[in-house]
C-alpha cells in the first residue's frame, strides 16, 4: 500500500502509532495513555484501540484483566512503526517539550526527564519572510551580523532551505555579496527582512555542496584497547566496527561538531577522543578552509 492509498487521517494515525509504541516499550497500554496524550475522551480512545486490533494488527495485543490494560503478545510485530528505541525516546522528547511550556499538562511520561537547553529565540517577523522566500525562490534583503563581522551588515540572499544543526537553526541561501552559497544563523538576523519582487537565478539546484552526498565513516579511536573499542562500537551502533552516515557535503562540519569530533587536532587522551573519521580524505575538502 502506497502512502497515497493510506486510509487513515493524520491525527488518527498518530494515535494508532502511540498505541504501538507504548505497548511495545512500556509493556502495557491503557486508554489513559491516549486520553492524556491527545486530550480525547475514553470512548474515543477505546475506539482507537479497537481499530488498531481489528484493522492494523489483530495479533499484537491482548487484554489482561488483572493488569487492566493491553499487553503485547509474544507474536507482536510493529506495523505502523519500525520498532526502534529511538521512536519511544522521540516520544519522550516531544512530551518533555510540551511540559516545559504547559507545566500542568500530564501526558503520562513523568518518569523521564530532559535537560533544558537555552531558548534561541527567533522572531516571527524574521522567520516568516525567510520561509516565504524559500517557498517562492525570492530574493531577500537582510541585515546580518556574525562573530567575524559583528557590525550590522546588509546584503541580499536567496534562501532555499532551513536546517537544524549544532543545536540551532540556519537558513541555506545564496549570498549575492559573497557570490556563494552560505549558511546563516537565524538568530543573527535583525530588523525585518524585505522581500524583493524579482526571483533569484540561484536555486537549490545550483547549490553544488548541498546536492552532493558524502558518506562519513566513523570508527572507534584506534588507540583504545579492543575492549574499549567494543564499548564505543556498541554506543554508536556500529556494524563491523564502523558507522556510516550519508549526509549533504555542506552539512559535514555540523555533523562533526555534533559528534564532538575535532579533526584539526588530536586529543592526547583516546578516551576523550573516542571516535575518529576513517575516510578523512573524502571529507576534508568540506571541513578545511
Amino acid at each position: 500500500m502506497t502512502q497515497a492509498d493510506w486510509p487513515y487521517r493524520y491525527d488518527l494515525l498518530l494515535r494508532l502509532r502511540l498505541i504501538e509504541i507504548v505497548a511495545l516499550w512500556e509493556g502495557r497500554l491503557t486508554t489513559k495513555h491516549l486520553c492524556d496524550y491527545f486530550g480525547i475522551r475514553r470512548q474515543q480512545a477505546s475506539k482507537d484501540i479497537k481499530k488498531y486490533l481489528e484493522e492494523i494488527a489483530p495479533e499484537n495485543l491482548m487484554y489482561d484483566s488483572s493488569q487492566k490494560g493491553y499487553l503485547p503478545t509474544t507474536n507482536f510485530k510493529p506495523v505502523l512503526t519500525q520498532g526502534t528505541a529511538e521512536e519511544y525516546l522521540h516520544l519522550l522528547e516531544r512530551n518533555n517539550d510540551l511540559n516545559l511550556h504547559f507545566e500542568r499538562l500530564d501526558l503520562g511520561f513523568g518518569h523521564c526527564h530532559q535537560i533544558p537547553l537555552p531558548n534561541r529565540a527567533i522572531g516571527a517577523e524574521i522567520l516568516r519572510p525567510i520561509i516565504k522566500a524559500c517557498h517562492n525562490n525570492l530574493r531577500l534583503e537582510v541585515d546580518y551580523r556574525s562573530i567575524n563581522d559583528p557590525k550590522p551588515d546588509g546584503r541580499v540572499i536567496a534562501p532555499h532551505s532551513l536546517v537544524f544543526a549544532a543545536n540551532r537553526w540556519h537558513v541555506r541561501a545564496y549570498c549575492e555579496k559573497n557570490q556563494a552559497y552560505r549558511d546563516f544563523v537565524l538568530t543573527r538576523f535583525f530588523n525585518t527582512p524585505e522581500l524583493e519582487e524579482s526571483k533569484s537565478n540561484f536555486t537549490e539546484q545550483q547549490d553544488t555542496s548541498w546536492n552532493e552526498m558524502i558518506t562519513v565513516i566513523i570508527v572507534a579511536d584506534p588507540r583504545l584497547t579492543d575492549e574499549q573499542k567494543e564499548v564505543i562500537e556498541c554506543d554508536y551502533g556500529m556494524n563491523n566496527g564502523t558507522l556510516e552516515i550519508t549526509i549533504r557535503a555542506s552539512l559535514i562540519a555540523y555533523l562533526l561538531r555534533s559528534l564532538n569530533i575535532e579533526i584539526h587536532t588530536i586529543n592526547a587522551d583516546p578516551k576523550a577522543q573516542q571516535i575518529v573519521i576513517r575516510n578523512l580524505d573524502a571529507i576534508k575538502a568540506w571541513v578545511f578552509d
